[in-house]
């Protein structure tokens, strides 16, 4: 029984030993899985919270870098050119052009030439339609059309025509090739075009900044608001005692310089549509001679011995844009006919007159110098049916993007000398309000090169005049006037003085030109609606 018991204590003895050896060993090895994981300082000691805050910091750290990372790259997305919009936007200009505007793919759609016309058009009708005021362009704007207006002429760097070139070979011998180069009048009339857009780009810059007139709300009563035949325009308002003699003379100076635009834009225009083909429709439907053309009336002041195109034009009724261009419409069907005669003399046709062919030549003549008195004088008029008959049939992509190109900045042109009139009209109603009930309208004075006979400004001399102008297109009120105003008092105030004697001189020139002008004595006085004044910006077929 002692013994028994004695065993048992034994074993109960050894089963504890084990049981705190087993214990030990696991509680080791859990700390050195601890020490292996958990940094210790240099007195050996564990850093458990310290470790804790690290961690947390670093956490922070990590989520504050991530968050101003992509925040950077949305900002970096935003100032970034989406150019992806870009080519989606490309892909469908061109699309419709390929397709000639015929989305269903019939093949029913309008030429290449026409396409791209109509293109040149509509773009410049978007951009430039609502150019109501005498105000820079918007940025947006501006790179929509600097942008668009590219694309669609990138297409000119494509029509090439070969001419002959040296080439040196190996042995060095020269011999003569064909290369190819940009065909010469787009060449020629390209660069001088894109001259002009900036220029009146920049011409609508000028007026940034300036406090010498301002326009009426469209929340204004009505009887601050135009009640003319340009109803829907911003009505201009100058001080009650009319602007300064420096910002008149300022906008004198604008209005002179885009109305030198104005003249290149319809000289490039007017050789453009020179040179097209007149369709065969067109030829069909004129009548047999120049009489049933213009009219008896017409064609005995025409045909008479003495024959002054001024004179000529103050004899007929030109008091509206219909009878303008009815005018127009005579002219230039008789200039056809006379000159498919003089072409036909030889030949036994229904052309055949007993008009002599020196008489036809001198008829044709007059007939142009009256054409050339109308473009000139009545800039703002609609195309002739002869120029939308010839845009309409044109298959020469080349003459097709000049001429719409020289026609959107023509009517551009036009635009801002209209607005800067607006403006000094406000002016004159200041110094003389029974001015209120007079009609005006917009022309530009010509100066007969012989008598009798005016002839269309030659592109090339235009150009030249553009090039000769001394003055920079960038012209704003403060420059014209010489004051710097960036520049420190004390070297200002001299400038200033200096300035005023240049000023005082060129006010006096500019004044021995204006009584030297002649005055014009033809107005128009038909009222037209917004869509029949955006007309020079819209589609040739668009008008039928």
């Amino acid at each position: 029984m002692v013994r028994a018991l004695e065993h048992e204590k034994r074993a109960i003895k050894k089963w504890k030993s084990f049981s705190a050896k087993v214990l030990l060993e696991i509680t080791g090895h859990n700390k050195q899985q601890v020490h292996n994981h958990i940094p210790s300082d240099q007195s050996g000691g564990v850093l458990v919270d310290g470790n804790n805050n690290n961690n947390k910091m670093q956490s922070e750290k990590s989520q504050g870098a991530n968050r101003s990372s992509s925040e950077t790259q949305q900002q970096n997305a935003k100032n970034k050119p989406d150019k992806s919009s870009d080519v989606e936007m490309l892909k469908e200009r061109f699309a419709k052009l390929l397709l000639g505007e015929d989305m269903s793919g019939g093949g029913k759609g309008v030429s290449s030439a026409l396409a791209l016309s109509n293109a040149i058009t509509n773009l410049a009708a978007s951009v430039f339609g609502e150019q109501w005021r005498l105000e820079p362009m918007s940025a947006e704007r501006k790179a929509r059309w600097r942008k668009e207006v590219d694309w669609l002429l990138s297409v000119t760097d494509h029509i090439v025509e070969f001419i002959p070139s040296q080439q040196k070979s190996k042995d060095g011998t020269n011999m003569e090739i064909m290369v190819t180069r940009q065909r010469t009048d787009l060449h020629m009339n390209i660069p001088a075009l894109r001259k002009l857009d900036a220029m009146l780009i920049d011409y609508l810059d000028n007026f940034k900044d300036q406090n010498e007139f301002w326009y009426v709300s469209r929340d204004a009563d009505d009887a601050e608001k135009r009640n003319d035949d340009k109803w829907w325009l911003p009505t201009p308002k100058v001080p009650p005692e009319g602007l300064s003699d420096v910002s008149r003379k300022w906008l004198q100076f604008q209005k002179d310089s885009v109305n030198q635009v104005l003249k290149a834009a319809m000289a490039i225009n007017a050789q453009v549509l020179s040179e097209m083909e007149v369709p065969e429709n067109y030829i069909e439907s004129l009548p047999k001679n120049g009489r049933a053309s213009l009219g008896d009336s017409i064609y005995r002041s025409i045909t008479v011995d003495y024959f002054d195109p001024e004179q000529f034009l103050s004899t007929i009724d030109l008091s509206t844009e219909h009878k303008i261009l009815d005018l127009k419409n005579r002219i230039e069907a008789s200039i056809i006919i006379w000159k498919r005669k003089m072409i036909h003399k030889d030949n036994k046709s229904s052309w055949g007159s007993a008009v002599s062919l020196e008489k036809r030549e001198l008829f044709e003549e007059r007939a142009e110098s009256i054409l050339v008195l109308l473009k000139q004088r009545f800039p703002g008029i609609p195309q002739s049916s002869l120029d939308i008959s010839k845009i309409q049939y044109n298959r020469d992509v080349g003459q097709s993007i000049l001429e719409s190109y020289s026609r959107v900045l023509e009517s551009l042109a036009y635009t801002v000398t209209s607005r800067i009139e607006d403006v000094l009209y406000a002016d004159s109603l200041t110094q003389n309000p029974s001015l209120a009930n007079s009609a005006r309208r917009l022309s530009m004075d010509l100066t007969p090169s012989a008598p009798g006979l005016v002839k269309f400004p030659d592109p090339e001399e235009e150009i030249e005049k553009l090039n000769s102008m001394e003055t920079p297109s960038s012209m704003t009120l403060l420059d014209f006037m010489g004051w710097h105003v960036d520049q420190s008092e004390n070297e200002n105030q001299p400038k200033k003085n200096e300035s005023k004697g240049n000023l005082m001189e060129f006010l006096k020139e500019e004044d021995d030109k204006l009584c030297m002008s002649k005055p014009t004595n033809i107005v128009t006085t038909k009222k037209v609606s917004y869509l029949e004044n955006l007309g020079g910006l819209r589609s040739p077929t668009a008008r039928h």
